[in-house]
């Protein structure tokens, strides 16, 4: 990886273009692009995504993402594929990740893993640093757990290397979400990110954690 421009997908699951989540990625963006990296952002709400329908399909597909649906999740597929790091960044509705996120990682954990047909074994993503960027109304404790666990086991599960969080709290719509220390907090997790990824290991011996209550 230090021979050439670090690759980043950020694949963003909130409805809201101006939202919480949104503009604690804008410092999070700069702060990689200032470092060098190329950094591609996919709105999913943006997209037409259908949901998984389990036919398996996929599976016998060696090569490629192979889902029977034509939408527009095939292209997000190259661009993950082609990344060096991916950023789910969401907030989190419900203890869970927003709907296209979820629609997204249904279908992915399909197609990037070729483990239920005649190919057995096979990730198109093994050992693909992930991490996760999210906002929470919620104590982040309770609010992001029960995201954070569900993405641990999809990455032990699809050969991924689980990279850590950064995390957000709203106390509330009467006040300001954005804070100087969100600003930073976002900053640091960016540049944390990018060492861990510019060095030939990019697995940590501890997640990278920042959390902002």
């Amino acid at each position: 990886m230090k021979s050439k421009s670090l690759q980043v997908c950020i694949l963003a699951g909130s409805p809201r273009k101006k939202g919480n989540t949104a503009s604690l990625l804008k410092p999070f963006t700069e702060e990689l692009l200032k470092r060098g990296a190329a950094v591609e952002h996919i709105r999913l709400h943006e997209l037409h995504i259908e949901a998984c329908v389990a036919c398996r399909a996929c599976q016998d597909v060696a090569d490629r993402f192979g889902c029977v649906h034509d939408d527009d999740l095939q292209g997000v597929f190259e661009s993950v594929a082609k990344s060096d790091c991916i950023v789910l960044a969401t907030p989190i509705y419900s203890w869970y990740c927003t709907g296209p996120m979820k629609l997204t990682l249904d279908r992915f954990v399909y197609g990037f893993n070729k483990y239920y047909s005649s190919i057995k074994g096979l990730s198109l993503w093994k050992n693909k640093p992930l991490v996760i960027f999210t906002t929470c109304g919620y104590r982040i404790e309770n609010g992001t757990g029960l995201f954070e666990g569900g993405m641990k086991h999809y990455c032990k599960h699809s050969q991924l290397v689980y990279m850590g969080m950064f995390a957000a709290r709203d106390r509330g719509y009467n006040t300001p979400f954005v804070t100087d220390e969100k600003v930073a907090g976002a900053r640091e997790f960016a540049i944390r990110l990018h060492e861990r990824l510019a060095t030939e290991d990019a697995a940590p011996e501890e997640p990278i954690s920042v959390r902002v209550e």
